[in-house]
């Protein structure tokens, strides 16, 4: 398998349990009298994924698309429960409690929506220019998930897992014409839905300088400015790891969202630029598995997979920067988490799995797809 994905992986896994432990420290020790309190869960997180990694890394991908379709039904079903079982938190309905943990079932969504659109790709090539028999079976499944986590309110993942979709499509040769016209669509639809609710107008007036009042601006860019005070603390080399200061309780999800900047402020610059570096290493890899893929589903599949993972860290990282209005979606194996730390490590695997049947290492041609 490809060893440089795994050992970064690993590593980003491991070290975030330090990032975790430094960035929520007051908090824990403020809430709960205790310091490691989120320490020891995370850890406990981190070791869930490790298993996740290694089992998925020697399950053969092939059978995950017999089982796509009902993982899909899986996933919306889960989507719907969160509405009838669900506990709001924060008037959001986004996790789903099954008595012995708790889940987002929108981080299971996404990845089985990237499993059966690899699978789907690879099946209907001969038709996948017409829209009845092509585009739209791929569409139907995308609004419906989409639709149950836009409505938890949860409009920056369910906007994201379009963006995920509308790529898939496009490298799986839909109809450009069928595709543009369906983007242009939900895209207005997405635009009038952003503007329903006060607070997201609110976001992205404020985040574009157009906000009239003061108030609202503090109020809705407080993160991103304390964020940003994290990195200029930093400097070049940083505080030194546990010397944040942005951490006791200046700036909210220190250990979560915005673990990106406790990062920068402790380590600096040259530690963001390694952490980066990591990513960009992992996006690379994964972009060369999918090139060198058995199949048409390993190619999908191994994209989507790397595709995934390098959106969300973009978005991460744009928001504590500054780049991207506030949004609530963590920096994969390094934020802070149960549901997508797990399901990542899983999805890592899935790669992982991919590239071991993969022609990525011997010097030649690589194998050819099978249509």
């Amino acid at each position: 398998m490809d060893w440089y994905i795994f050992l970064a992986v690993i590593g980003l896994m491991l070290f975030s349990i330090a990032f975790v432990y430094s960035a929520s420290a007051a908090i824990a020790e403020t809430r709960f009298g205790s310091a490691e309190k989120f320490f020891w869960s995370h850890s406990l997180k981190i070791f869930f994924a490790l298993i996740a990694l290694f089992l998925f890394s020697k399950l053969d991908y092939h059978l995950l698309g017999k089982v796509s379709r009902p993982l899909m039904f899986l996933a919306i079903i889960f989507l719907i429960l969160v509405f009838i079982i669900g506990s709001p938190i924060n008037g959001a309905y986004r996790w789903l409690s099954l008595g012995f943990f708790s889940f987002q079932p929108s981080e299971l969504a996404k990845f089985a929506l990237v499993i059966h659109f690899s699978f789907m790709l690879s099946q209907r090539q001969e038709v996948i220019k017409d829209f009845k028999f092509g585009m739209l079976p791929l569409l139907v499944w995308v609004v419906a998930i989409c639709f149950l986590i836009a409505i938890q309110p949860n409009f920056s993942t369910a906007f994201v897992i379009y963006i995920i979709a509308v790529v898939m499509m496009f490298i799986g040769n839909v109809n450009l014409k069928h595709l543009l016209i369906a983007f242009l669509i939900s895209f207005g639809a997405a635009g009038l839905y952003g503007i329903s609710a006060t607070y997201r107008m609110q976001r992205i007036l404020s985040f574009i300088g157009l906000a009239k009042n003061p108030d609202e601006i503090n109020e809705v860019n407080f993160q991103i400015q304390q964020a940003i005070i994290a990195f200029g603390n930093g400097g070049f080399f940083g505080l030194g790891p546990g010397q944040s200061k942005q951490s006791h309780l200046f700036l909210p999800e220190s250990y979560g969202d915005f673990i990106f900047s406790i990062i920068g402020e402790e380590y600096g610059f040259f530690g963001v630029t390694i952490i980066i570096s990591v990513f960009l290493l992992i996006f690379w890899r994964g972009i060369k598995i999918a090139k060198n893929a058995p199949d048409l589903m390993g190619y999908y599949l191994a994209f989507g997979i790397t595709f995934t993972f390098a959106i969300y860290t973009l978005v991460s990282a744009g928001v504590n920067c500054g780049l991207f209005p506030t949004t609530g979606l963590p920096m994969p194996f390094v934020s802070y988490g149960g549901t997508a730390v797990i399901i990542y490590g899983a999805a890592m695997g899935i790669l992982l799995n991919i590239s071991s049947q993969a022609n990525i290492f011997p010097k030649g041609e690589p194998l050819p797809i099978e249509k």
